[in-house]
């Protein structure tokens, strides 16, 4: 990871180990398992596992994340977080004045060649993705001395993790470092369909996600969502905040719930 005080260049997995360590002192319990669907029930909700178990809950907070669904091009896949990078800054200092390339797969892929551009001299831009190239677009780029190619990316070479070169459609090859580009980001909440929740179509073309709240909160009074689920920008200290948000908000409406709930006893 980078990006994350006090942890630069932790392993993901790390910091979910000592995340884990420290809950777990406080009584929390982790059940391993693949959610199926999640459905209402009396005063809370089922949450339904792959085994047909059902966990009840007052309150759910869904932190699933995403998956990024690459271009289809061979060698890129398998080098993705190591040469294959996404995040010119969560990545672009461990790549700096290196050879860099930008697989372009929409039209934010310029502006990612843009910042790529900041951390190399040395950056070409693959832009077949793009379909025909705005003029004003590809001079902007060739002004700050970045190659633009036109012909589309048929093969990722390299020995193991690292990257030699990207192979084009004409046959060419092209010398570089490290590759940048951009997946789909799919939220895992296909388990939330059955609840009919709202959705919000991201402003920057990504698809369609959860509509929450500032806290997290959906259209469920029940359900709150956090992270990449809902956000595909988001990085871990924004993940983790929004968490420790999420929390409070979902602890705060379980304590009105029990004031209501206890006055319609005592007024019988």
């Amino acid at each position: 990871m980078h990006g994350v005080l006090g942890n630069e260049g932790t392993p993901p997995a790390e910091l979910l180990r000592k995340g884990r360590a420290e809950v777990a002192a406080y009584g929390i319990e982790f059940l391993d398992g693949t959610v199926q669907n999640v459905e209402a029930a009396d005063s809370g909700l089922a949450i339904v596992l792959s085994t047909g178990r059902a966990q009840r809950a007052r309150a759910l907070v869904v932190a699933s994340g995403i998956v990024d669904e690459l271009p289809d091009v061979p060698g890129l896949a398998p080098r993705w977080g190591t040469s294959v990078l996404h995040c010119p800054y969560c990545h672009g200092w461990e790549v700096r004045d290196q050879r860099l390339g930008v697989l372009a797969t929409s039209p934010m892929g310029l502006h990612q060649t843009q910042l790529v551009r900041q951390w190399s001299d040395r950056v070409v831009v693959f832009a077949a993705g793009l379909g025909t190239l705005d003029p004003v677009a590809e001079q902007r780029m060739r002004a700050r001395g970045v190659e633009v190619v036109a012909s589309p990316v048929v093969e990722i070479l390299g020995e193991d993790d690292r990257i030699t070169g990207v192979r084009t459609g004409d046959g060419r090859m092209v010398e570089v470092d490290a590759v940048f580009t951009t997946g789909a980001p799919r939220p895992n909440d296909g388990f939330l369909t059955g609840l009919g929740l709202s959705r919000t179509d991201s402003p920057f073309g990504l698809g369609s996600f959860l509509s929450v709240d500032q806290a997290g909160k959906t259209s469920h009074d029940r359900v709150w969502a956090i992270g990449n689920v809902v956000n595909p920008a988001a990085n871990v200290p924004m993940a983790i905040g929004a968490g420790a948000f999420a929390g409070g908000a979902v602890n705060g409406a379980l304590v009105e719930e029990d004031f209501d709930l206890a006055r319609a006893a005592a007024d019988g």
